[in-house]
């Protein structure tokens, strides 16, 4: 039998399945279809890039998960999941995108067989993986089941780390600040951008001998656009030349067994106009404000409203959200889907919850990004990554 490459202890991992029952039969449900990776991963430990097929855990009241995916997955499975062999169900290629049948027909017709077919079954409707086709197929081929959405039930059982989560995510937030590091030591005027990004993953992913481990990929890619561009805050690179009298901001994230550390700094080439300096010592003064509202008790839009407080003193609006939870995460995303750091978000803070702090502005010609991953305590809130505090100036 495969010994699988666990990340978590054994009992973690019934915890978090426990925990998650509990919050099942609360809400009523028999069954759940988990088809979100990251949940996927925090409930059984699979890890593999194969969510681009249907996949999912289906988790019951009683007995261990099941994965079902792709056949050809299914030893990535046996490598990776907590559950025996048996639990691990695969099925044939002929379902993968095909115009003829679905792989949620053969999901329902075992369903059925294992005494699920008229279950009240959980099923997460708002998320990338989950199509409608999927759902479909499903109420087709179980029409005595009952279905109801569970979007975000598993990812609010994510929402306070354990220990191991958190080790993991200082370790990312070591590697974000070599990646911001190795940033403001190789960015100079004529330095092709595409050369740069080659540099930030080398400082993301390679073994470091003196930290003792090396990085994950990120669920997003490098975001570092420069000029006006960075007036748009969900632009990647080119290969054109960095250029002077430009501001770069650079989004990225270190990443350890899926964990992720996102941080922002902006550097700027050149000498920053007036109102760039002006709008950093508004967001720095804004984030002392809201890193002070950052501790358990307290709520979500706490920390927004301090931010947003004291921008708007500066006669700045930024009317998109200034944060949201961060953890475990595949593509397309690192955010967590839960608690966003803005006005009206009434979420209680629980110590050693995580977010990215999110404070960049997107004006018309320039962006600003200067961000800070965190972890809720009952006082001053841990800063995950060790870098300056500052808009970087290179000439």
């Amino acid at each position: 039998m495969i010994t699988p490459k666990l990340y978590f202890s054994r009992e973690e991992f019934a915890a978090r399945v426990n925990r998650s029952r509990e919050e099942m039969q609360r809400r009523g449900l028999e069954v759940l279809i988990i088809s979100d990776p990251s949940n996927m991963a925090w409930l059984t430990g699979y890890d593999g890039w194969s969510f681009y097929v249907h996949q999912c855990v289906v988790l019951g009241l009683e007995g261990e998960p099941i994965w079902f995916g792709r056949g050809q997955d299914a030893n990535g499975a046996l490598r990776t999941c907590t559950m025996h062999p048996d639990h691990i169900i695969g099925y044939e290629d002929h379902y993968v995108q095909s115009t003829e049948r679905h792989p949620m027909d053969d999901l329902s017709r075992r369903m059925i067989d294992w005494g699920w077919g008229n279950k009240k079954i959980g099923v997460e409707m708002d998320n990338y993986w989950f199509t409608a086709a999927a759902y479909q197929s499903l109420q087709t081929h179980l029409p005595n089941a009952s279905f109801h959405d569970a979007t975000g039930l598993i990812n609010w059982m994510r929402a306070v780390k354990s220990d191991q989560e958190l080790d993991y995510m200082r370790k990312a937030g070591q590697i974000v600040s070599k990646m911001h590091h190795r940033i403001i030591d190789k960015v100079e005027p004529g330095m092709r951008k595409v050369d740069l990004v080659a540099d930030i993953y080398d400082a993301g992913l390679r073994f470091d001998h003196d930290l003792g481990f090396g990085g994950d990929y990120p669920a997003i890619v490098p975001l570092l656009p420069s000029g006006s561009d960075a007036a748009a805050p969900h632009l990647t690179w080119d290969d054109l030349p960095m250029e002077s009298g430009q501001g770069t901001f650079f989004e990225i994230a270190g990443v350890v067994h899926r964990y992720h550390c996102p941080l922002s700094r902006t550097v700027f080439l050149g000498k920053p106009p007036q109102d760039m300096l002006d709008a950093e010592q508004a967001v720095l003064e804004g984030m002392e404000k809201g890193l002070e509202a950052a501790r358990a008790g307290n709520m979500c839009q706490d920390i927004a409203e301090a931010f947003f407080g004291t921008l708007e003193r500066y006669n700045i609006i930024k009317n998109n959200r200034a944060g949201y939870a961060i953890g475990l995460s595949y593509p397309p995303d690192w955010g967590e889907r839960t608690m966003s750091i803005r006005r009206g978000d009434t979420s209680l803070l629980q110590e050693n919850m995580t977010f990215h702090f999110m404070t960049g502005l997107w004006m018309e010609n320039w962006g600003l990004e200067i961000t800070e991953s965190i972890v809720i305590k009952n006082g001053a809130p841990e800063c995950l990554a060790d870098v300056p505090r500052q808009m970087v100036v290179k000439s």
